[in-house]
C-alpha cells in the first residue's frame, strides 16, 4: 500500500472508534500494525471535508464486495465429497492454511533479539524451519545475532528445505506455543529453498552475506551459485525498467537516496538521474557531492531500507524483478 493509502487508512481507523479499530487490527500482520500505527500517530489535523472524502472513498471501494462466508470450510466439504476424505486431506493440507501454528506466527510480533535468544540453542534444522516462516528482513536480523557458524549452517538448511510434514510442524508449534500466545496460522508448504535464502541475504550486511556464501560454496558450489543468482542487490536496481524506478523513487526520501548511492556503480546513478526531472536530478547531484564520506554501515542501512520498499512493491505487483539470467519477458 502506498503512503497515501496508509494515511487514508489511518484516518479511517481513527474515525471508527477504539472498539471497531481494535477489531480491524486483529486481522493485520505485525508490520501492517506498525506502519498503520505510525501513520495514526503522525496524522495531524484533517478538515471535515477531507474526512468525508476518505469515508466516501471507502464506502465506494467496499460497496460491491460480498461476504462469501467461510471459504476454507466450503473447500474442505467440496473436496471431501469429490475425492473422499483420505485423498481430500492430502490436498487440503497443501492448499488451506493450517490453524495449529499459533506459536510460530507469534514470533512475528517479537523483536529480532528476543527471537534469537529464544532459538539459539535449538537444533539448526529447527531454527531453519522457524525462520522460513518469518518475513525475510526479520529472519535476516535474527540470523545476524546468531554465531557465524550456526548462521551459515541454518541458511544452508533453509536453501535445501522443501517442505515440512504436518506432524513435525505440529510438534514444533507445540514447543513454541508453550512459550508464546496468540497468532492464527502459518504457511505449511514450500517454506525454504534457494529463493528464501537469497531474499534473507538481501537484508543482511555484505560481510555476513560473503561469509554465508563462502561457507555454502565449500559445501556445494552449485547451490551457492544458485543462491547468488537469485539475489537482488542494491546495484541490481539498475536492471529495473524506467517505470519501476520511477515508482520506487516516489517512495524514497531524497536524503536516504543520497546516502544509499554512495559507493554504487555509475550505471545505477545514471539510471536514477535519468528517471528524475532535470531539476530534481541536479539537486540530488549537488546533495550527493556535498555529503562527503559516509560510514559503510550507514550506507548499507539505507540500502536495506530501500530494498524493503522494492520488495513491498514487488509483493503488491507494482514492479517485477527479473532473474539475473533474464526474466519472463514477452516474445513475439
Amino acid at each position: 500500500m502506498s503512503d497515501e493509502g496508509v494515511r487514508k487508512s489511518a484516518a479511517l481507523m481513527l474515525a471508527l472508534g477504539q472498539d471497531e479499530a481494535a477489531q480491524v487490527m486483529k486481522y493485520l500482520e505485525p508490520k501492517e500494525v506498525q506502519r498503520l500505527g505510525v501513520a495514526m500517530a503522525n496524522l495531524g489535523h484533517l478538515s471535515r471535508e477531507q474526512m468525508e472524502a476518505i469515508l466516501e472513498e471507502f464506502q465506494q471501494e467496499t460497496a460491491g464486495r460480498l461476504n462469501l462466508g467461510d471459504t476454507d470450510e466450503y473447500l474442505r466439504a467440496v473436496l471431501s465429497k469429490a475425492l473422499g476424505d483420505d485423498k481430500a486431506m492430502h490436498i487440503i493440507e497443501r492448499i488451506i492454511h493450517s490453524e495449529d501454528n499459533s506459536g510460530i506466527k507469534s514470533l512475528k510480533w517479537l523483536d529480532a533479539g528476543t527471537v534469537a535468544e529464544m532459538i539459539r540453542n535449538e537444533h539448526p534444522q529447527i531454527i531453519a524451519t522457524i525462520l522460513a516462516h518469518l518475513e525475510r528482513d526479520h529472519a535476516g536480523a535474527i540470523l545476524g545475532l546468531l554465531p557465524e557458524r550456526l548462521r551459515n549452517d541454518v541458511l544452508m538448511r533453509i536453501a535445501t528445505l522443501e517442505g515440512v510434514q504436518p506432524m513435525a510442524m505440529r510438534e514444533l508449534n507445540d514447543v513454541l506455543a508453550n512459550l508464546l500466545a496468540g497468532g492464527e496460522h502459518a504457511r505449511k508448504g514450500g517454506l525454504g529453498g534457494v529463493k528464501a535464502v537469497a531474499e534473507i541475504l538481501n537484508f543482511m550486511g555484505s560481510a555476513m552475506e560473503s561469509s554465508v556464501l563462502e561457507s555454502i560454496r565449500a559445501y556445494d558450489n552449485e547451490l551457492a551459485q544458485r543462491i547468488q543468482d537469485e539475489m537482488f542487490t542494491f546495484d541490481d536496481i539498475a536492471r529495473l525498467d524506467d517505470r519501476s524506478i520511477q515508482l520506487l523513487l516516489r517512495e524514497v526520501p531524497s536524503e536516504a537516496l543520497v546516502v544509499a548511492l554512495k559507493g554504487t556503480s555509475q550505471e545505477l546513478k545514471d539510471k536514477i538521474f535519468k528517471n528524475m526531472s532535470s531539476r530534481a536530478a541536479e539537486a540530488l547531484k549537488e546533495d550527493f557531492e556535498a555529503k562527503g564520506p559516509v560510514r559503510l554501515s550507514e550506507v548499507e542501512a539505507q540500502q536495506k531500507e530501500i530494498l524493503k520498499i522494492v520488495r513491498r512493491l514487488v509483493e503488491e505487483g507494482q514492479i517485477v524483478i527479473g532473474g539475473k539470467g533474464g526474466g519472463d519477458g514477452m516474445v513475439e
